[in-house]
């Protein structure tokens, strides 16, 4: 993973850390696009923390506002989660590599301790 991209995934995993930006996130998944004002209404925080988590959530490639006459309307990106899912099962598939690998050592050491025995 380039350093470039590994940054993109580190900002995304900052943003995904905080349980109310989350919560955006699945909000904005579910209805599509909405503004800050209507995400407010259904979050116990202000609309000035709302709007604080969203470009937090735009500075990580997470969502994206648009401008529609007087508002700006949110909608998630899925790109730059995309890439972070990609990079965590790159990851996982590397530690199933290694367990696979400590399993089969395991398993011969017990397979030779076994031959050896006497009846």
């Amino acid at each position: 993973m380039t350093d470039e991209s590994r940054g993109g995934v580190d900002s995304v995993l900052v943003a995904l850390a905080d349980p109310t930006r989350r919560q955006l996130l699945d909000l904005l998944a579910a209805q599509g696009e909405a503004t800050a004002t209507t995400l407010a209404a259904r979050l116990p925080v202000s609309r000035q923390a709302v709007v604080k988590h969203l470009a937090v959530l735009d500075a990580a490639g997470l969502v994206s506002g648009s401008r529609v006459g007087r508002e700006v309307r949110y909608a998630v990106r899925p790109a730059a989660l995309n890439a972070t899912a990609r990079w965590m099962a790159g990851l996982a598939a590397d530690w199933d590599r290694r367990l696979a690998h400590i399993k089969r050592v395991a398993e011969a050491a017990e397979r030779d301790s076994g031959s050896t025995r006497p009846d």
